[in-house]
C-alpha cells in the first residue's frame, strides 16, 4: 500500500475516508430517513472506539484513528436537529451510548471463554480488546457529554440566528460549525486525558489533543456542504410525506 501511495499514504487514506464516510450520510438519509442516520451512528461509535487504538503520523501530526468516525456522529446530530427535531438528535446520541455499552459487554465476555487447543486467534483478541474497556468507557462518557452539549448549542445558535435574521433557515453554516467546534474542544480534551493518561507521556498527550482538534476543525468545515445537501434532501422528503 505504501509503495502505491508513496510518502503520503496516511494523508491520502485519511482524506479518502473523510469523503467516503461523510458522503455516505446522504444516501443513508435519502433512502432510509432518520433511521439511516441512526444506523451510521451505531456503526461509527462502535468502530471508532477500535480505530482510536491505532496511532499514526499524518499531516505532520501524531494522532489516533477514529477522529473521522467520531466527527460523523456530530454531523448526524446536526442534520437531525436541522431537519427532524431536537428529540431525534438526542435519540441518536442515546443509540450511540447504548451500542457502545452493548459492544463493550459483548467483547469483554469473550475474555471469559477458555479457547480450545486448536484456537489461534484468542491471543490477538485479548491483545486488542484488553485495552477496550478504558477506551470505551472514556469515549462513552466524553461522547455523551460532548454530543448532548452539541445538540444544546445547535439549538441555542438556531434561536439566536432566527432572532437576528427573522428566518429560521439562514445561517445554517454558523449553527453547524458554532456548535461542533465548541463541543469538540471538550470532546478532545476529556477523551485524551481519560483514555491516554499513564499510557503516553505529557508531550504526546498534548500532541494528540492538538492534532485531534485540528482534525475536528477541518472535518467540521468539510461537513458544512453535507449539512446543506442533507437539508435539501429533508425538504424533498417532507414534501413527499
Amino acid at each position: 500500500m505504501e509503495h502505491i501511495f508513496g510518502a503520503y499514504t496516511n494523508e491520502i487514506l485519511l482524506s479518502l475516508s473523510l469523503v467516503v464516510i461523510f458522503v455516505s450520510v446522504l444516501p443513508a438519509y435519502r433512502f432510509f430517513g432518520k433511521y439511516g442516520l441512526y444506523a451510521i451512528t451505531i456503526i461509527a461509535t462502535v468502530t471508532a472506539n477500535i480505530e482510536c487504538l491505532i496511532m499514526i503520523n499524518a499531516f505532520g501530526m501524531e494522532q489516533t484513528l477514529g477522529n473521522v468516525l467520531f466527527a460523523v456522529t456530530f454531523l448526524i446530530t446536526d442534520i437531525l436537529s436541522e431537519n427532524e427535531s431536537k428529540k431525534d438528535a438526542n435519540r441518536a446520541v442515546m443509540l450511540g451510548i447504548f451500542s457502545s455499552l452493548f459492544f463493550v459487554i459483548i467483547t469483554q465476555s469473550w475474555m471469559l471463554y477458555v479457547p480450545s487447543e486448536n484456537d489461534f486467534i484468542m491471543p490477538s483478541i485479548r491483545e486488542v480488546f484488553s485495552n477496550t474497556p478504558r477506551m470505551m468507557f472514556s469515549s462513552l462518557l466524553v461522547y455523551a457529554v460532548s454530543q448532548f452539549m452539541d445538540v444544546q448549542l445547535y439549538h441555542a445558535w438556531w434561536r439566536l440566528t432566527k432572532k437576528l435574521s427573522g428566518d429560521k433557515k439562514k445561517f445554517l453554516w454558523l449553527r453547524n460549525n458554532g456548535s461542533t467546534l465548541i463541543s469538540q474542544i471538550l470532546n478532545t480534551a476529556l477523551f485524551t486525558l481519560l483514555a491516554f493518561v499513564g499510557t503516553y507521556d505529557f508531550s504526546t498527550l498534548i500532541s494528540i489533543m492538538l492534532s485531534s482538534y485540528a482534525i475536528f476543525v477541518v472535518t467540521s468545515l468539510c461537513d458544512t456542504p453535507i449539512v446543506y445537501l442533507a437539508r435539501k434532501i429533508g425538504d424533498v422528503r417532507k414534501r413527499k410525506a
